[in-house]
């Protein structure tokens, strides 16, 4: 890294007011529902991170306490404390009350950043009901105040200090944040362990004073360092995978050019997945960019040269794939630039055009030096592709078998589908459905002009253990294949997809629940766009139906059920629980769980790419030792559940 540049008040650019943030929060956060509150702790502890890439910071501490704030400290520079040479106030409060305020914008503070947009601090303090800070300053101490954006504790000083750092605590604004206002301790453990892992040496502690239920009236803490960086990322990712290895250590890959850092960290498994993180400035690309694609060009040419070069592969041989040769591979790529240019406001792509070569470079001499420097390594893992690319024949083959008999014909609809009357994808929906008797009831129900429904044929395969070939001509799988249009694996193509939304309906129940996961699998694994553009769903039917003579109630929980016995007065009130939905009749499916005026759908994100990763290797793996330990430890989360 580059020597720390001086840092001052000259150095904070002012782009522009904070007037619109309380009135557009989705703007600046993404949405006020439960991410964009974490979103909250996320740009906060963004700052400390730049002021760790800076050099200057090597301690991190978030705190959830018992009021509902939740606090960061650092031990970083802390923010400049001289009058603005501009706006005519402390710099402190320009940080906290002016939008795009920052050392972040061409002022020579920080040669490398992070952060959503560059609005950090001014933001979060816009929509928090109150902040307050202390910064410590080269030497000296000082306090603020603010309520809902505006200056209310003025700017104090403290007297001198030997600590350094910025010290910000926030109550979340209910005002803004109507849907929750509490943070989710797992939700922060998994973003605060990636961070750690992306800052080799970075030590950030996470606790919860909260003292909630679960946490059995103790404060709990989680404490991450890993001087191993994106090594440490990958051996965690594997471990977590329980699978075998095949390769001894993480191959590792470091190049520096100025203010351009590149880093890959990548290990082989027996698994038949590959699981291929990106960043750029610690910020997840989920849709990767050019440093995924200069990463993905060189591992493909590389092995196959060397392949080539040791005879493996001979010259009428066809070369190895991409997806070949990254089977059963876990891989971290995490880059640092200036300027850094990401495509679309949620940064899921990054776009500058020199990484691609950079990381190509990166990778080609790197990786030829340890394929030839480690012979029996590179047969392994030159075998495995070899072995991938007879399975991806095997699964062309088939996928022609199955297109012969017409079931991946892009006219051709499964006979079981009830398909519905408009073609217009945005307004189209599918409801996949457990068994013939309640799709009976759903297609009753439907409304037929934008609702089409597909019982589900048999138990569904489990992908997670399946390779690709087994996938086509599956009889579970072939239907929703052909009824979505858009093709999976090499022939995915999301133009081609023929409903908007894909709504897994399935029983509230454990049989339920495995079918809801057996697809939502399947989906991550072979059709993960479809997940990644929100096209998924997960539809939620009644648990109870509440009734008194001819007064009906439908509830979802419990405690709902418990009202409306007490809203019907108590007595002669019957509770029904749904065995499954085929037991509602068409109107009552159709009122409760299918009518867009009346139901509730749940969106399948994909929130933390590692955390899911984790869990559908974990939850549909062959390893059956830490799936149980997964359900022993959650089982106390679950109540009055029927089997």
């Amino acid at each position: 890294m580059a020597e720390i540049q001086n840092y001052d008040e000259n150095q904070i650019q002012v782009l522009e007011g904070l007037e619109a943030v309380r009135k557009r929060p989705g703007m600046y956060i993404g949405s006020t529902s439960g991410k964009g509150l974490h979103h909250l702790v996320y740009e906060i502890v963004d700052n400390s991170i730049d002021e760790a890439l800076a050099g200057a910071c090597t301690d991190i501490v978030i705190t959830l306490h018992a009021d509902g704030s939740c606090s960061v400290q650092d031990n970083g520079r802390g923010i400049p404390t001289a009058i603005h040479h501009k706006m005519g106030i402390p710099t402190p409060e320009v940080v906290f009350t002016v939008l795009h305020a920052g050392g972040k914008f061409g002022g020579g503070g920080y040669a490398i950043s992070g952060g959503l947009h560059g609005v950090g601090a001014s933001v979060v303090n816009a929509l928090s009901e109150w902040l307050e800070y202390e910064d410590c300053y080269e030497g000296k101490a000082y306090t603020g105040r603010f309520e809902r954006g505006k200056t209310v504790g003025g700017f104090e000083y403290k007297g001198e200090t030997e600590k350094h750092g910025l010290y910000v605590r926030f109550m979340p604004d209910k005002e803004i944040f109507e849907e929750t206002t509490v943070f989710d301790y797992q939700t922060l453990v998994n973003r605060m362990r990636e961070q750690a892992f992306l800052n080799a040496g970075v030590h950030i502690i996470i606790r919860d004073e909260r003292l909630l239920p679960e946490s059995e009236g103790k404060i709990v803490e989680d404490d991450f360092l890993y001087e191993g960086g994106i090594i440490s990322y990958v051996e965690h990712l594997n471990h977590i995978k329980h699978c075998e290895l095949l390769s001894p250590d993480v191959i590792y890959m470091k190049a520096e050019k100025e203010f351009t850092i590149a880093e890959v960290a990548m290990q082989y498994n027996d698994t038949y997945n590959e699981t291929v993180l990106t960043f750029a400035n610690n910020i997840v690309t989920p849709e990767g960019g050019t440093h995924e694609l200069g990463f993905k060009l060189a591992l493909a040419r590389v092995i196959n040269a060397y392949a080539r070069k040791r005879g493996i592969l001979k010259e009428a041989d066809k070369n190895l794939s991409g997806e070949d040769v990254r089977e059963g591979l876990t891989a971290v790529v995490s880059v640092k630039l200036q300027d850094a240019e990401f495509e679309g406001q949620t940064k899921a792509k990054l776009g500058n055009s020199y990484m691609r070569s950079f990381v190509d470079q990166l990778v080609s001499e790197k990786l030829t030096d340890y394929l030839e420097e480690n012979p029996s390594t590179a047969r392994i893992i030159i075998e495995k592709a070899l072995t991938a690319s007879r399975v991806r024949e095997a699964a062309r083959k088939a996928r022609e078998q199955t297109r012969r008999k017409g079931f991946l014909e892009s006219n051709s609809l499964p006979g079981k589908l009830w398909d519905c009357q408009e073609k217009r994808v945005d307004v189209t929906e599918l409801f996949l459905v457990e068994g013939d008797s309640a799709g009976g009831s759903a297609k009753g129900g439907r409304y037929s002009k934008f609702q089409a429904i597909l019982p589900l044929r048999g138990k569904v395969l489990n992908v997670e253990k399946a390779r690709i070939d087994k996938v086509y001509g599956n009889p579970s799988l072939t239907p929703i294949i052909q009824a979505l249009g858009c093709g999976i694996g090499d022939d995915f193509d999301i133009t081609k997809l023929r409903y908007g939304k894909i709504i897994i309906m399935a029983d509230a129940d454990v049989d339920g629940a495995h079918i809801s996961i057996l697809l939502l699998t399947f989906f991550y694994r072979h059709m993960k766009k479809l997940i990644e553009e929100g096209h998924v769903y997960l539809a939620t039917p009644p648990l109870y139906k509440v009734f008194k003579g001819k007064n009906v109630r439908y509830a979802f929980s419990d405690e709902e059920r418990d009202f409306y016995i007490q809203e019907l007065g108590g007595t002669n009130v019957q509770a029904e629980r749904y065995k499954g939905l085929g037991e509602m009749d068409p109107e009552q499916l159709r009122d409760t769980t299918m009518d867009p005026r009346f139901r509730t759908l749940k969106r399948v994100d994909i929130e933390d790419a590692m955390a899911c990763d984790e869990a559908f290797s974990l939850l549909m793996g062959d390893q059956v030792e830490p799936r149980r330990d997964f359900i022993e430890k959650n089982a106390k989360y679950v109540e009055n559940l029927d089997v």
